[in-house]
């Protein structure tokens, strides 16, 4: 199940990025902002390559990008699997895609902490990133949907879920006993 779950994500991911590249094309259709050139910076020092031409860092951009967003993905799969569905786990998820973005962007030496940044670029990347993690979110939920309950969805059901104190784990859930 967690492979599907994670395969589910990956597929999530690529929605997502596909939606989040159309929304910054158009924003940059109106604002005349040029591509950022981070993801393709980053790319460079994480795999440990050598200066580029400008069509080799548009390479690097794409793929960083594209790979990002898979990659980051499979969490929001994983999400939707366990029962974290709907607005409010793509919410999460926002967080989680910025978190990811700024580890590899500071752990490089590429990018800054974002309060630093200007606050138009701030305002941009927040939107594309939330433009991406509720798409993202909506294709993983609807594939973890197909899949049916999850334990985390019967446990909230039992006795009006969290609302209740001391609701007891679900019988049944996903990990096989003798497997964790």
């Amino acid at each position: 199940m967690l492979a599907r779950a994670v395969g589910s994500g990956v597929a999530a991911g690529l929605a997502g990025v596909a939606a989040m590249t159309v929304a910054e094309k158009l924003e940059q259709a109106l604002t005349r902002r040029p591509d950022s050139q981070v993801p393709g910076r980053v790319a460079g020092r994480v795999l440990r390559l050598g200066g580029t031409d400008r069509r080799g860092l548009q390479r690097r951009m794409w793929g960083m990008h594209v790979g990002m967003a898979a990659g980051v993905g499979a969490v929001r799969g994983v999400m939707a699997f366990a029962g974290l569905r709907g607005p409010w786990a793509s919410s999460m998820f926002t967080v989680v895609r910025l978190t990811a973005d700024q580890i590899v962007e500071n752990w490089t030496g590429v990018g800054a902490p974002p309060w630093t940044w200007p606050r138009d670029e701030l305002a941009v990347d927040l939107a594309g990133k939330a433009v991406y993690a509720f798409v993202t979110g909506a294709v993983a939920d609807r594939l973890a949907a197909a899949a049916g309950v999850s334990p985390g969805q019967r446990h909230a059901e039992l006795a009006g879920g969290r609302r209740v104190h001391d609701v007891g784990p679900v019988p049944g859930g996903r990990i096989r006993p003798g497997t964790a």
